[in-house]
């Protein structure tokens, strides 16, 4: 990414822009009380520690996480190697349309559940102050990623600085008074998981363990739900140290005291064993213990003006590519929760959409910068044992969700951790899909996953119901995040080496996968659609069936994009033709009776008709082969499809409509749909999980499915670009779903497929300027309303045109 020739780029447009100066000072989430619950948290990470910050006065607490510190350990993916001989019989139910049996012998084809991620701890600061506070505020500013709290109690003012550092791998809490000798308080730390604390010369010292086994929480209460060995599990430390000016520090094996300072830094560095997700991180994990020493050690060496400005000058590389800006309306003097009420009840709010909209970027940034370790369904933040869902990766739509975002929002960088992870996946896949499936060729992967990149059909061994336990199309959806990958940045090694063999992989799979049914058409059997039950003519309320919409929906995106990255590196010939074979044979989409795109084989009706997931769509979006352009008939059953469901859902939910909505052009119902997703959610209602609606946001801008899950955020700020921006095969489209409610604007540093950079400004609902930087050298085509324009571009090169898309330069 060359960001100096990139703001070189957009430097004449942004002068167009007269709000830059407000945008900076309106990207904080800010409060004037502290956190009750954790919703409410002020949240930041450097991409694998996460500290959720409650700012209170007299006791702060500060949740700790580490994005590899997780219940577990390496894997066995031979855990059921006789499954795959029930296929033969599950596929002789189907074909005799006997689905109740059909489901009940699918339960055979079940492994273990995946393990959860672990919260590390809590900091805890206890204060002596004596009086009542009075003036307080805290604030999130996300241009910076550094949280402040600042309240004044007997005249005194307290000021305190907390922030993450990526380049310093440290967590940093900067503490002043305004009184000399007035600062008191003491630092102590708790958690769930195993530990011991001790104290080395001026250093706390924590070492501890966590759980070899956690089980899901919806599994309820349980006998050995956590189960901890001191001889397994991942270990982690912490290891704290505090710089003062003025007064004492005084230390015992579990707290740090402080009296009579002026100010101090608190250094808080977390490291955890783990070595790899088939690496045991109790026999062959690092050295937590030495790491976590260094680390405080080199950060203890450099000043806290060298710490912050090396934290912020390595945030804003990332965050300050792309800006956006909504019209010119000053930004509403309240607290971000209550400026999350009004809007809620109708007020118009557009800094709070672009705050949104910028938080779920920087979310990206905070939570995904460890190799082969994704942001998961909290991202890195967590504080329960049992977390919702395992806090695990659900890969049958919502860790792909996580990173809808990460390429056209310009942060190709925060991909990697889930683009390797694929890789890791594949290695438990090629036995998951022999002993699983019975196919030698390729890799599997199917509902859940964890760090240790579990590939198997969760459901303990026949107890999980085949609706969500039993779903195996994970591998051809991740491979399309490759493509995708190569698309906007045009790395050929990165094809050939990385992305081409995973995609092959999952293509053979699925190849061999296929079975022809009555007709003599290919389709898959057994088959799910994820997380919905049909209801057949006779009454039953079933999940297996054979030829799931979704399965060869995915299926065709994989074919389609690994033939074509077999033709950019000229290889494959006789495997190009079999996948073309197979796509020309595939079952084809159906049209049902209510116009709508069908989700079963058959034109059946669905048991939950509002049913939040939307699989069946994905030909629309996220994949590519369904569009109004070259697909009319197929779009228009999508919109059919999202009528029917309606708009209430969760919030992930929510964040998938409003980019299918986009695509269909609809910028009206998308935006609509994007305000719904910024309704208002008590963070009291965090643990009661709903299914069938009440998704929003919480008062800290957290995704609300309900509760907490990340993958809203990232999906919601992905379909803000999506309406602004869309780019398929060699087509960009400009403001292709602009909705009513943005007549004005302009948005800079949003990226294409293609290698395009773009710049875009409109006025009264109008393109006014575009500017574009080819980063591959490809041919652009330009696309506006009615307007095309197709020309050549060379790498590194500008190219700039007016609203009619007028060459300037």
């Amino acid at each position: 990414m060359k960001t100096p020739v990139f703001a070189i780029l957009f430097s004449s447009l942004l002068t167009l822009t007269s709000s830059d100066a407000f945008s900076q000072s309106a990207l904080k989430l800010w409060y004037d009380r502290p956190a009750e619950y954790f919703e409410e948290t002020l949240v930041l990470g450097n991409g694998i520690v996460g500290a959720s910050v409650f700012g209170a006065v007299e006791k702060d607490q500060i949740y700790l996480n580490d994005a590899t510190l997780w219940a577990g350990e390496p894997v066995d993916p031979n855990m059921n190697p006789d499954a795959h001989k029930h296929i033969p019989a599950i596929r002789e139910a189907l074909a005799n349309e006997d689905y109740r049996l059909a489901d009940q012998l699918n339960k055979h084809i079940q492994g273990k559940f995946s393990q959860s991620f672990a919260p590390l701890g809590t900091l805890f600061l206890e204060f002596d102050h004596s009086g009542a506070a009075e003036n307080y505020y805290r604030e999130l500013d996300i241009s910076q990623a550094i949280a402040k709290v600042r309240y004044d109690v007997d005249g005194v003012h307290f000021t305190r600085e907390y922030f993450v550092s990526h380049p310093a791998q440290i967590m940093i809490i900067k503490l002043k008074s305004s009184q000399q000798g007035s600062l008191n308080f003491r630092v102590k730390f708790g958690s769930l998981l195993k530990y011991q604390s001790s104290h080395d010369k001026e250093m706390l010292q924590i070492d501890g363990y966590a759980p070899f086994h956690a089980e899901p929480s919806y599994r309820g209460e349980m006998p050995n739900a956590v189960q901890f060995d001191k001889q397994r599990g991942t270990r982690f430390s912490t290891y704290l140290q505090i710089q003062q000016e003025g007064g004492e520090v005084a230390f015992n094996d579990s707290s740090i005291s402080v009296t009579g300072a002026n100010e101090a830094t608190l250094h808080v560095s977390i490291a955890t064993s783990f070595n790899g997700f088939d690496k045991d991180p109790a026999r062959e994990g690092r050295d937590n213990k030495l790491i976590a020493k260094n680390q405080l050690n080199r950060s203890l060496s450099e000043s806290y003006k060298t710490l912050v400005t090396n934290h912020i000058e390595d945030y804003q590389h990332f965050f300050n590519r792309v800006s956006l800006t909504l019209d010119d309306r000053p930004v509403t003097n309240l607290p971000t929760n209550e400026r999350l009420k009004k809007y809620t009840h109708g007020a118009e709010d557009n800094a709070l959409e672009i705050l949104y909209f910028q938080f779920g970027r920087y979310l990206m940034i905070a939570s995904s910068r460890t190799d082969g370790v994704p942001a998961n369904l909290q991202g890195i933040w967590n504080p329960y044992m049992r977390p919702p869902w395992s806090s695990n990766y659900t890969m049958n739509i919502n860790v792909q969700e996580n990173y809808w975002l990460a390429e056209s929002a310009n942060l190709p960088e925060m991909h990697r951790p889930f683009l390797s992870f694929i890789g890791n996946l594949a290695t438990t896949g090629k036995i998951t899909a022999r002993t699983f499936y019975g196919i030698e060729q390729g890799w599997v992967a199917c509902h859940n996953s964890d760090i240790w990149a579990m590939s198997n059909p969760v459901g303990d061994f026949g107890k999980g119901h085949p609706v969500w336990a039993c779903w195996n199309m994970a591998g051809p959806w991740h491979v399309t995040h490759l493509w995708e990958h190569y698309l906007y940045n045009g790395d050929l090694e990165f094809l050939k080496t990385e992305a081409y063999p995973l995609m092959k992989g999952a293509a053979e799979f699925c190849l061999a996968w296929l079975i022809e049914d009555k007709q003599g058409n290919l389709t898959t059997s057994p088959s799910t659609s994820p997380e919905n039950l049909y209801l057949t003519p006779d009454g039953y309320k079933g999940a297996t069936l054979y030829g799931a919409t979704s399965d060869l929906a995915m299926i065709r995106e994989c074919f389609q994009q690994t033939i074509e990255a077999a033709k950019v590196l000229d290889i494959d010939t006789a495997f190009q033709e079999s996948l073309q074979n197979a796509l020309d044979r595939l079952y084809p989409y159906q049209v049902g009776s209510r116009g709508h795109l069908q989700e079963w084989y058959h034109d059946w009706e669905d048991a939950d008709p509002q049913h939040r997931h939307q699989s069946h769509l994905f030909g629309l979006h996220p994949g590519h082969h369904i569009t109004p352009e070259k697909t009319p008939a197929l779009a228009a059953a999508c919109r059919k499809s999202l009528e029917i469901k309606g708009d209430e859902t969760t919030g992930w939910s929510k964040g998938w409509r409003i980019n299918l909505w986009a695509r269909l052009h609809d910028g009206n119902r998308a935006y609509k749909m994007f305000r719904e997703l910024l309704s208002y959610v008590e963070p009291d209602a965090a643990e009661k999980t709903q299914y069938s609606g009440g998704g929003g946001t919480y008062p800290n801008l957290f995704d609300a499915h309900p509760p907490f899950q990340i993958d809203g955020n990232f999906g919601g700020a992905a379909g803000v670009i999506e309406m602004l921006l869309q780019s398929h095969e060699d087509n960009v489209h400009l403001l292709p779903a602009l909705p009513n409610a943005w007549p004005s604007g302009s948005v800079s540093g949003i990226r294409a497929r293609g290698g395009f950079e773009l710049s875009i400004r409109w006025n009264d609902g109008r393109l006014t300027a575009v500017e574009i930087l080819s980063t591959a050298g490809k041919q652009c085509r330009l696309r506006y309303k009615d307007q095309e324009i197709v020309f050549d571009t060379e790498a590194g090169n500008i190219y700039r045109f007016d609203g009619s898309l007028t060459k300037l330069n």
